[in-house]
């Protein structure tokens, strides 16, 4: 990916005060990406559709990585992930499941459906730092992308 394109990562998730702690770790570890958020199911496949509101692409670009929380109005995160894995443009885009379930029967239904990471949302705002960080360098800085992100 050239320096001159632009990285999004897109944030599916219902809860404002999770989405403001990300948000906030996102600006105080100077990740410098867009971070898109939309909150249920329908609003993340119409993004990554590009359909609707989402239609320009200069404005909301692909993804290079999405945070996808489980538990959302409408379609569930396991029906946006079972979605994306079904579509061929874009199924290689990596998924981050980012919820509050520590359910086994969760885990396992996510990495069956394809995701590439799950991790239980901290509650402090330390932790959630934390973990940005940790997603910010592995996702966002060494991860190589699948071709059609880099298009």
């Amino acid at each position: 990916m050239s320096g001159s394109e632009r990285i999004t990562v897109l944030l599916v998730e219902d809860n404002v005060d999770d989405y403001l702690l990300v948000r906030r770790a996102f600006e105080k570890l100077g990740l410098g990406q867009p971070l898109w958020r939309v909150e249920d199911g329908e609003a993340a496949i119409r993004y990554l559709e590009g359909k609707g509101e989402y239609a320009d692409r200069s404005i909301y670009p692909l993804p290079v990585l999405v945070l996808l929380d489980l538990k959302l109005p409408g379609l569930s995160g396991f029906d946006v992930l079972k979605w994306i894995r079904s579509q061929q443009v874009i199924r290689r885009i990596p998924v981050v499941v980012l919820t509050s379930s520590c359910d086994l029967r969760d885990i396992n239904r996510a990495y069956e459906l394809g995701a590439n990471s799950y991790l239980k949302k901290p509650v402090s705002s330390a932790d959630v730092e934390g973990m940005i960080a940790a997603l910010g360098l592995y996702w966002l800085r060494w991860n190589q992308y699948p071709e059609v992100v880099c298009t």
